[in-house]
């Protein structure tokens, strides 16, 4: 059996990062997403599975690249009649409410990172292409923390974002105002070096 850590494995502590490339580790990486229903409540949804890569160089922020895949068809939520419906059919041949049954994943892709002087924030703008539509988004990005992974050790770093789209933006126009057109998205990605 393998020993536990007596202390978490990964600090906030923009030394502790090393340069190269990594990948995500997709059973720790999650995107969730927000809406406001009939403007009584917010609603949650969720995306995993995720994967991608990171070019990353502590001395050079402004040189790393994302690049990531997030598979809608795997969108989950916690009422399994609604998460149907943002993956059926169009009924009677038409276009599906929502994402419909076979969803093209989804992409981002980073054009240009702004880090903060202490490495610890960054403005991360690319391209986002969902639902066959690519726009433009800007995730504001922050540094959760970095070490050694205890059971692989592969060195890792995390990172949290937020950023809100208009789901119009990318053809998905089911209901709105009812359910808004804007859409908060929170991101937490654990990269892990390869090699």
């Amino acid at each position: 059996a393998q020993q536990i850590p007596t202390e978490a494995p990964g600090k906030a502590d923009v030394t502790r990062v090393s340069a190269g490339s990594y990948t995500t580790d997709p059973n720790h990486t999650l995107v969730s997403w927000k809406v406001v229903h009939f403007g009584f409540s917010n609603y949650f949804g969720l995306f995993g599975d995720i994967t991608g890569t990171l070019q990353l160089d502590p001395k050079n922020l402004a040189a790393s690249k994302v690049d990531i895949t997030i598979p809608v068809s795997k969108v989950t939520t916690a009422s399994a009649g609604l998460t149907d419906h943002l993956l059926r059919a169009g009924k009677d041949g038409a276009k599906p409410d929502f994402f419909g049954p076979n969803p093209a994943d989804a992409k981002f892709v980073s054009t240009s990172v702004k880090a903060n002087k202490a490495g610890k924030t960054a403005v991360i703008t690319g391209n986002l292409t969902l639902n066959g539509i690519t726009k433009p988004v800007t995730l504001n990005a922050a540094f959760t923390g970095a070490g050694v992974n205890p059971f692989n050790k592969k060195d890792t770093v995390g990172f949290s974002a937020n950023a809100t789209i208009k789901r119009s933006d990318f053809g998905i126009t089911t209901a709105i105002p009812l359910v808004t057109d804007t859409v908060d998205l929170n991101i937490s990605v654990a990269f892990e070096k390869a090699g």
